[in-house]
């Protein structure tokens, strides 16, 4: 049974999208790997958490305390606000004033 114009042309186009979107999504995380590298060439290293992600780790420690995870949660809040207030160059979208107000747990 032969296939309509119709399904040939939207087969195309699902295709093109498929492939699209698949480039562009590697492009993007190439370049962003490629920032990182530079900021770890320069600096010795890099922040490991947007400010996002460190709100919502913070959150997750205090609200589960006695967690068996919350040490090493804890650990990497930390380690992640020293990095932040030794670095001049940020990965992640932070400015001076969230480093400066940031507190180790």
């Amino acid at each position: 049974m032969a296939l309509s114009m119709i399904t040939w042309v939207v087969m195309l186009g699902a295709i093109t999208v498929l492939w699209g979107t698949a480039v562009w999504a590697l492009v993007r995380s190439l370049r962003d790997e490629d920032e990182k590298l530079e900021l770890l060439n320069e600096q010795g290293e890099i922040d490991t958490y947007s400010p996002r992600s460190l709100t919502e780790l913070r959150e997750w420690i205090r609200d589960n305390p006695s967690d068996k995870h919350a040490s090493e949660a804890r650990n990497r809040y930390n380690e992640c606000v020293e990095t932040l207030q030794r670095i001049d160059t940020t990965f992640y979208d932070w400015n001076r004033e969230e480093i400066d107000s940031l507190e180790k747990l």
